[in-house]
C-alpha cells in the first residue's frame, strides 16, 4: 500500500492532506452543532436564517459546482466539442431565473416560516397530494444528483491513490464522512465546509487553467491543434442540434433553479437584500468554472486524444496528472486542484442529503402539527431515513453503468415539471389547485416515459424534435395547468397569502 501510494497521483503526502482535509470537516459539523440554537425543524435545516452575503455567496457557489461541472462538463466537452460551451450560457441563465421568483419566495419564507418547497406549496394551495407529489419528485431528483456525484467521487479517489483506494472504497469512505457532518451540524456546518470547498474550488480552477497555458499551451495553440484534429469540433449547431442547445438551456434554467438544496440556500439567507447581492456575484461564477472547464478538455484532446466515453469522463484527472509530472509546483498546485474537485462534490451531495432530510421530515412524514417538539422528533428519525438512503445510494453508485452527464440530464427532466407549479403559485393569483395538480401529473408521466420508456421496452422518444422530452413535457404541464385554471378557478380562495 505504501509504494502504491508514494507512486499515486497526489503522492503520501498529498493523500496527507486530503485525509486531514476529511477531519477538519468532521471538526466543523462538531462545531455547527454547539452553535445550534435550538432543536427545531427550522434552525437545524435553514442555519436560523443567518447566512451573510459571504458565506451565501460560497455556499450558492460551491452547491452549484460540483463533480457534474469537473468531470461531467469536462467528459461532455471532449467528446462533443465547444458545443458544450453553451453550458456556460446555461449556468448563467440559472442566476437570472434566481432573480424572477427568489426575492418574493424569500419573502413569503420569511413570512410564514418556510423550511422546504413543499412549505411554499402547503400554503400556497393546501393541498397534501400536491405536497407529497413535489416531495416524491425533489427526493427521486436529490438522489440522482448524489447518485452521480458519488460516481465521480469514486472516479477521483481511484485515479488519485493509483488504485490503492479503489473506486468502491472511494464512494464508501466519502459518504461515511458526509453523513457524519451533515447530521452533526445541519445547514450551519454544511454552510461553513461550503464556504471553505468553495474558495478552494474557485482557487483550483484558475490555477489549473493557467498551468495547462503554460505548459500544454496557449489557448491559440490548443485551438489550433483541435481545429486541425477535430474540425467537425466548431461546426455551429444547426436544426435539431440547435433546438438540442436551446433545449439544453432551458434544462439547465429551470431545473438547476429549482434544486431543493438551492431553495433552503435562499430561505437561509439573512435578508432579501443579502441575496439580491450574492446573486449578481453568481452571474459571473460560470466563466471561471464552467469554461474553465471546457480549457481543461481542450487540452485533454491534444495530450491524450482518441479517448472513449469511459475514458473522456477522467480527462481532467489525466490532464492533471500530466501537469504534475513536468513540474513541483504543478503537483503542489494538483493537490489543491483534487481537494477542489472532492470539495465540490462533498458540498453538493451534503447539501443534498440534508434537503432529503429536510423532505422527510416536513413534506411527506409531518400532516398538520408544526409544533417544535414534534418537528425535533421527525428531525432526528429522519436523519436515520436519510443515512438509509444514502447507503443505497452508495450501492448504485458502484453498479449503475451511466455516465455522469446522462445522470445529470435525467434528474432534470423530472425537476423542471416543478417550475410550473411554482411560478404560477407565486405570480397568478387565479391558479386552481386541481389544474395545477392534474398539469403536473400528466408532465411528470411523459417525462418518466422520455427518460426510461425505451429502456423498458416502449417506443417513446427521449427527444422531440431535438428538445429533452422533459422541456416539452414542461410545456403541456404549464398548459394544462393554465387552461384548467381558467375553466375551473371561480373564486380567490387560493391566492397567495
Amino acid at each position: 500500500m505504501e509504494t502504491e501510494l508514494s507512486d499515486s497521483l497526489l503522492g503520501t503526502e498529498g493523500i496527507a492532506v486530503l485525509l486531514v482535509y476529511m477531519l477538519v470537516l468532521i471538526g466543523l459539523g462538531l462545531y455547527g452543532k454547539s452553535k445550534q440554537r435550538s432543536s427545531t425543524a427550522g434552525d437545524f435545516y435553514l442555519g436560523g436564517k443567518s447566512l451573510g452575503f459571504v458565506v451565501l455567496l460560497l455556499t450558492l457557489y460551491a452547491t452549484q459546482y460540483s463533480g457534474n461541472t469537473l468531470i461531467g462538463f469536462a467528459g461532455k466537452a471532449y467528446r462533443e466539442g465547444f458545443v458544450i460551451v453553451s453550458s456556460m450560457t446555461s449556468m448563467m441563465s440559472v442566476v437570472v431565473m434566481y432573480f424572477v421568483f427568489a426575492p418574493k419566495l424569500r419573502k413569503l419564507a420569511d413570512k410564514h416560516g418556510f423550511v422546504t418547497l413543499g412549505d411554499f406549496l402547503q400554503q400556497r394551495f393546501e393541498s397534501r397530494t400536491l405536497v407529497v407529489l413535489a416531495g416524491v419528485s425533489c427526493i427521486v431528483a436529490l438522489a440522482n444528483y448524489i447518485l452521480s456525484n458519488l460516481k465521480a467521487m469514486g472516479y477521483i479517489v481511484e485515479v488519485v491513490t493509483n488504485g490503492a483506494v479503489s473506486f468502491e472504497a472511494g464512494i464508501v469512505g466519502a459518504a461515511i464522512v458526509m453523513v457524519v457532518y451533515e447530521s452533526l451540524g445541519g445547514m450551519r456546518s454544511v454552510a461553513w465546509t461550503d464556504a471553505i470547498q468553495g474558495v478552494i474550488l474557485l482557487i483550483g480552477c484558475v490555477t489549473i487553467v493557467a498551468l495547462i497555458f503554460g505548459y500544454i499551451g496557449s489557448p491559440q495553440e490548443i485551438f489550433t491543434t483541435l481545429r486541425a484534429a477535430k474540425p467537425e469540433f466548431w461546426d455551429a449547431p444547426t436544426g435539431t442540434a440547435l433546438t438540442g442547445w436551446l433545449s439544453s438551456m432551458l434544462l439547465f434554467m429551470f431545473g438547476i433553479s429549482l434544486y431543493p438544496h438551492a431553495i433552503q440556500r435562499i430561505y437561509a439567507a439573512e435578508s432579501v437584500a443579502t441575496l439580491r447581492r450574492a446573486f449578481k456575484v453568481m452571474l459571473f461564477m460560470p466563466i471561471v468554472t464552467t469554461l474553465f472547464m471546457v480549457f481543461v478538455a481542450s487540452s485533454g484532446h491534444v495530450t491524450f486524444p482518441g479517448l472513449d466515453a469511459a475514458g473522456s469522463e477522467l480527462v481532467s484527472l489525466k490532464t492533471l496528472e500530466y501537469l504534475a509530472s513536468h513540474s513541483i509546483f504543478a503537483h503542489v498546485v494538483l493537490i489543491s486542484f483534487i481537494c477542489a474537485a472532492i470539495a465540490a462534490i462533498m458540498s453538493t451531495v451534503d447539501s443534498a442529503l440534508l434537503s432529503i432530510s429536510s423532505i422527510f421530515t416536513q413534506d411527506l412524514r409531518r400532516q398538520n402539527t408544526k409544533t417544535a417538539s414534534t418537528l425535533q422528533i421527525l428531525t432526528h428519525s429522519d436523519k436515520f431515513l436519510s443515512w438509509i438512503l444514502m447507503a443505497l445510494l452508495v450501492v448504485l453508485a458502484i453498479s449503475v453503468d451511466q455516465t455522469i452527464w446522462r445522470l445529470m440530464i435525467i434528474k432534470l427532466e423530472l425537476l423542471v415539471q416543478l417550475m410550473p407549479v411554482v411560478l404560477l403559485g407565486l405570480f397568478w393569483k387565479r391558479a386552481n389547485t386541481q389544474a395545477i395538480i392534474s398539469g403536473f401529473v400528466v408532465g411528470t408521466g411523459i417525462a418518466i416515459l422520455g427518460v426510461f420508456g425505451q429502456d423498458i421496452g416502449l417506443a417513446f422518444p427521449s427527444r422531440i424534435v431535438g428538445f429533452h422530452t422533459g422541456i416539452v413535457a414542461m410545456f403541456v404541464n404549464a398548459l394544462l395547468c393554465v387552461i384548467g385554471s381558467i375553466l375551473l378557478s371561480t373564486s380567490d380562495k387560493n391566492t397567495t397569502k
